[in-house]
C-alpha cells in the first residue's frame, strides 16, 4: 500500500523511523540511476564512518550508536587478598559501554572506464542538520572535500527540522529541497519541494557532453516506502514527529480522513 501523501510523507521524518527510510532511499536511488547512467557510468553505495561523543548535540533528538560513559553508584565490593587477612574494598569503576561507529551511506556515480568518481549524492539525516553535531561535522567535511575536487555534489534534504543548505530565505515556504553544485558552478542551484505536491524529478550532473541524468525523487521515495512496509507500522492517527505547522496540520488531517486513516 502506498503512502497516503502525494509527495514526502512527514511521518517518515521521525528520527526513530528515518534510519530505515534512509537505507531504503539510498538503494532505490541507486537502482533508478543505474537504469539511466549505464553503460558509461555506474551508481555505487559508499559510506562515511564516524564516532559520536557522549555530549553530542544530536544525542537528544537523534539516537545513534556511540561510545557512552556511565558512572555506577553501587557500593564498593570487598575481596580477599592472598597476602592479607582482612578484605580490601575495590572501588566501583566508571563503565564504558561500547557501541559501533555510525555509518551513513551515500551514492557515488563512477565512470566505468576510469573508475573516477563523477558525482556524489548525499541524503541528509537529522544529525547532519544539527549545529555542532559530529554527524554534521562529518557531513560538512565530505562536502568540502568534494567541492574541492573535480566531482559534482548533490544533497537531498527531505527533513523539515534542522539547518538547510542553502539556508532558506525569510518567508520561504518550501519544506524540502535538493541542492546541486556541479563542477564549474560551485555556488550551486536547488529545487524547492512542498509537502502538498509530489517530489520533483531532478537532474544529476555527469561528464560533458552527457546530459544530466533524471532522478525521480518521488519514485525513489515510493520504492523506499513500499520496501519498508511503512503502511503496516505508521500510526497516522497520531501527529507526525516533528510536528507540522498549523496550516499543514489541518491539510494533513483532512487528507488522512479522506484516506480513512483517521
Amino acid at each position: 500500500m502506498p503512502s497516503p501523501f502525494p509527495g514526502m510523507d512527514p511521518y517518515l521524518e521521525d528520527p526513530t523511523v528515518w534510519p530505515g527510510v534512509h537505507a531504503n532511499l539510498i538503494v532505490a536511488i541507486q537502482e533508478l540511476l543505474n537504469k539511466e547512467v549505464r553503460p558509461r557510468y555506474v551508481a555505487r553505495v559508499e559510506e562515511r564512518v564516524y564516532m559520536v561523543p557522549e555530549d553530542d548535540p544530536a544525542e537528544e533528538s537523534w539516537s545513534v550508536p556511540d561510545v557512552k560513559v556511565e558512572e555506577t553508584r553501587t557500593t564498593n565490593r570487598q575481596v580477599w587478598s592472598l597476602s592479607r587477612s582482612t578484605p580490601l574494598a575495590i572501588a566501583e569503576p566508571i563503565v564504558i559501554r561500547e557501541r559501533g561507529p555510525v555509518r551513513e551511506s551515500r551514492i557515488e556515480i563512477q565512470e566505468i572506464a576510469s573508475r573516477k568518481v563523477i558525482t556524489v549524492i548525499e541524503v541528509l539525516s537529522p544529525s547532519n542538520k544539527i549545529r555542532g553535531a559530529r554527524g554534521r561535522k562529518s557531513f560538512l567535511k565530505k562536502r568540502k572535500e568534494v567541492l574541492h575536487s573535480k566531482a559534482h555534489w548533490m544533497e537531498i534534504d527531505l527533513l523539515r527540522d534542522g539547518l538547510s543548505h542553502p539556508p532558506k530565505p525569510p518567508g520561504c515556504d518550501h519544506e524540502y529541497q535538493v541542492f546541486c553544485a556541479p563542477v564549474g558552478h560551485r555556488a550551486g542551484k536547488y529545487w524547492k519541494m512542498y509537502l502538498q505536491e509530489p517530489l520533483k524529478v531532478v537532474g544529476v550532473p555527469l561528464l560533458a557532453p552527457d546530459l544530466d541524468a533524471p532522478l525521480d525523487s518521488q519514485a525513489a521515495l515510493a520504492m523506499a516506502y513500499e520496501r519498508g512496509s511503512y503502511d503496516a507500522t505508521i500510526d497516522y492517527v497520531k501527529p507526525p514527529v516533528p510536528p507540522l505547522s498549523p496550516a499543514l496540520a489541518r491539510w494533513s488531517n483532512k487528507l488522512l480522513k479522506q484516506k480513512k486513516l483517521r
